[in-house]
């Protein structure tokens, strides 16, 4: 059983660094994986660990990254790398970390359940022609047709071959990260804040995949370990850097549980993202202090970014993505706006509503909200504004701060 150590603490704490204190006292013998999910913390890792030497996987010899990881795990080697690439793992690199004794490090929770687009009626498709078969037990998809199909189901093939694809419902696939990947190291140390509310704490708990749950705080010139107290975060000392604005005109847009949410911003008509959009140059003008291009961030739903775009707030400048977390690249950023209302993917949703593991929507909203403020100049201390008109969102935001959620 693999012992798994979940360090969950707010923004700022010191989880990272502890990790890296930890992978510099610990023995020549003991070898690391750390996975995150930006390169610019690979750099960071290979330049802060003085006591082991990491390595990244890199096209070697003409092969891909995924090879060269495989390579390095078989050298026993000490690797970092990201998320985009730890989630391709196969069997063959399972095999491998079985056979090594790694201590897995997880900068960050990872996207370990995805939904497929496949239409209902292609899945039935591949059903009559012999192509896939349910395990009715589990609703694992198994391909069962040409080993070897590259049709336009080829990327099906794969997943169902990989044996990380699930089918619900009758009517749609869901891919998950494979749990023989966590069960393969002897040791993982997750680091994060809210795990109980992201999807990898409910994925652990499907997969029976226990974890003890601690915090990290900093005691003169080292950091350790601790119990976790949600008193201790400090959250109403952060809620007070955070000017967010209550203008009843500007928020009308968000006023609804479901304004704002993904599906309502698919279907919004011109006329209402355009007034979208002209809150926010009027919030940035007259409630951000005139905020420029290089003051800001926004995020929105990526279907409806280009309508949401004011003039001279480029998408390719001022947009990053919802869920963003783990990056210090807009650490200098004063005014952001907010302007989905976050909900669970409903097929992920159901992925784990069937396999009987309770899921609280305003907690994943939450999780995700804060997450995304702290990538502002509030990590350093300095106070931003910011535009939310979800009323939702902000109403969550508040209880946060009242430590009622």
């Amino acid at each position: 059983m693999t012992e798994i150590l979940v360090v969950d603490a707010i923004m700022g704490k010191g989880k990272t660094q502890y990790a890296i204190q930890h992978m510099n006292e610990a023995s020549p013998l003991d070898s690391f994986i750390f996975i995150t999910p930006f390169l610019s913390e690979v750099e960071r890792i290979k330049t802060s660990v003085t006591e082991h030497c990491f390595v990244e996987p890199t096209i070697y010899n003409g092969t891909s990254k995924l090879e060269d990881l495989k390579r390095l795990v078989a050298n026993n080697r000490n690797i970092v790398s990201t998320h985009a690439l730890f989630a391709k793992a196969d069997e063959e690199l399972i095999e491998l970390l079985e056979q090594s004794g790694y201590t897995l490090i997880l900068d960050e929770v990872m996207d370990i359940v995805e939904s497929v687009p496949i239409k209902s009626a292609d899945i039935k498709r591949l059903q009559s022609n012999g192509d896939i078969v349910i395990n009715e037990d589990t609703m694992r998809v198994d391909w069962t047709g040409d080993p070897n199909d590259n049709s336009r189901y080829k990327d099906i093939r794969e997943l169902a071959q990989a044996g990380n694809l699930y089918l619900f419902r009758g009517s749609f696939m869901v891919w998950t990260f494979p749990p023989a990947v966590f069960k393969a190291f002897p040791k993982a140390i997750v680091l994060t804040y809210l795990f109980k509310c992201q999807m990898q704490r409910y994925y652990f708990d499907m997969f029976g995949l226990e974890y003890e749950f601690k915090s990290v705080q900093k005691n003169g010139d080292k950091y350790e370990l601790c119990d976790y107290d949600v008193k201790a975060e400090g959250r109403e000392k952060l809620r007070e850097l955070i000017n967010v604005t209550d203008n009843e005109k500007l928020n009308a847009v968000g006023k609804g549980k479901y304004a704002l949410s993904q599906a309502k911003l698919k279907k919004y008509d011109i006329d209402t993202l355009d007034q979208i959009k002209k809150n926010t140059v009027n919030f940035f003008k007259h409630y951000a202090d005139n905020a420029k291009v290089a003051d800001v961030y926004i995020s929105t739903l990526k279907e409806v970014e280009p309508y949401l775009a004011p003039r001279g707030f480029s998408v390719k400048n001022c947009f990053i993505p919802h869920n963003a977390r783990a990056t210090n690249e807009y650490a200098n950023r004063r005014a952001v706006a907010y302007l989905i209302n976050r909900f669970m993917n409903k097929d992920k949703m159901s992925f784990f509503q069937d396999n009987c593991v309770s899921v609280d929507e305003d907690l994943y909203a939450l999780s995700e909200l804060v997450q995304w403020l702290w990538r502002s100049r509030i990590r350093n201390g300095e106070p931003i504004h910011a535009y939310i008109p979800s009323e939702r969102m902000r109403e969550l935001l508040d209880k946060w701060t009242r430590y009622e959620i």
